[in-house]
């Protein structure tokens, strides 16, 4: 691997500034009340929400300030994303402005980039990731989807399955097989012979959407870059990864601070929970879980520059935070005790949350596979 800079975890003025600022925002504006009444509606997507926070720049936070965007580092997404995290923000923004925009970054032609992503900085137009095709299988470098070429078009015919945001986006980028290797293709939402169904999803503030391609046809120009786009999507998957681990050190943080408040406040034979050792160890082991897994998360977010770190460090935030959120969100329901099972309470949203985010690139085994090729074994 080539020599790394020293990093540092210590955050910046501008860093911090991104952090109260999101979190003063989503606890005044959007708070978990409203969080149900979304993911409690037929679409589980807000277009004022949205609106919103595109008015802030958030979906163009790490796009070029030459598209339209902020041009911040992966290392202020992340930021962002761990605060989002903590108040389980519904919406399409981790598929449009996290998985379809790092796409277009990493494979797209600088003429494509200019095409989609200043229209994807404003928030006008929403992108998904179309790669997966059967459950538990998260090789996306080896899909059944084909793509052939006829005249100056492409006709793609195959099946995306778990597609987040699928149903809202504008356009899908599909990855099918060629005869020049694998490829990406850009695939509007009106396209001919495109059909999009919503799946049941585990966690309701992150739809998920079906995808058939039945001789679907697109311009010649609508696919990614050129030549084999493997190596690209992999780097793509890797800082996907990545951002999904911070968004789950965030809710998994908030679920240690929700044990913790009412462990101090709930009363039991005279005296607050908190004060009896079996409870005291749960939320100690909750804080080890959080902060073993905030490190990972922020190291692989610093690294996401050098390809050859970020090939172990994004394998080994994912397992470490998937793992700590889903038995961080376990934990708070059983702190909270009888309450922390019924749909009034909030403990219920971050643990299907954490459950359906554990398996979204890749569970825990998966990403440990990864990091064993990653570092040679």
């Amino acid at each position: 691997m080539a020599d790394l800079p020293a990093v540092s975890f210590a955050p910046t003025e501008e860093q911090e500034l991104i952090r109260s600022t999101a979190r003063q925002y989503l606890e005044d504006r959007v708070g978990l009340g409203r969080v149900r009444e979304i993911m409690m509606s037929d679409q589980g997507f807000d277009r004022v929400l949205w609106k919103e926070l595109a008015d802030m720049g958030w979906p163009g936070l790490a796009i070029s300030e030459g598209l339209g965007g902020s041009g911040l580092s992966p290392v202020e997404m992340s930021v962002l994303l761990e605060e989002m995290g903590r108040l389980v923000t519904p919406g399409p923004f981790f598929a449009s402005a996290v998985l379809a925009t790092t796409a277009i970054q990493e494979l797209a032609t600088p003429e494509q980039q200019g095409d989609l992503l200043p229209r994807m900085a404003t928030g006008d137009t929403l992108g998904a990731l179309a790669i997966f095709e059967s459950a538990r299988n998260w090789d996306a470098t080896a899909p059944q989807t084909m793509a052939s070429r006829e005249g100056d078009s492409w006709v793609l015919r195959g099946l995306k399955r778990s597609v987040i945001g699928g149903a809202e986006a504008d356009f899908l980028l599909v990855s099918a097989v060629t005869n020049q290797g694998m490829a990406v293709f850009v695939v509007g939402s009106d396209a001919s012979g495109l059909t999009v169904e919503t799946e049941p999803a585990l966690d309701p503030t992150r739809p998920q959407a079906r995808i058939t391609l039945d001789s679907v046809g697109v311009d010649g120009s609508a696919r990614l870059g050129t030549g084999d786009s493997a190596d690209g999507l992999r780097r793509v998957i890797s800082l996907g990864t990545a951002y999904l681990a911070a968004e789950q050190v965030g809710g998994a943080e908030r679920c240690m601070e929700m044990s913790v408040d009412y462990a101090k406040t709930r009363h039991q034979f005279g005296r607050p929970i908190g004060s009896y050792q079996s409870i005291k160890h749960r939320c100690a082991n909750m804080l080890m879980k959080v902060e073993h897994a905030k490190s990972a998360a922020r190291y692989a977010a610093r690294v996401a520059d050098h390809p050859d770190e970020l090939a172990v460090a994004a394998p080994l935030a994912g397992a470490v935070a998937s793992e700590a959120y889903v038995w961080v969100a376990g934990e708070n329901i059983q702190v909270h005790g009888g309450i922390g099972f019924t749909w009034e309470h909030d403990a219920h949203i971050y643990l299907k949350r954490a459950k359906a985010s554990s398996l979204l690139l890749g569970d825990a085994r998966h990403q440990r596979d990864l990091l064993g090729r990653a570092i040679g074994i």
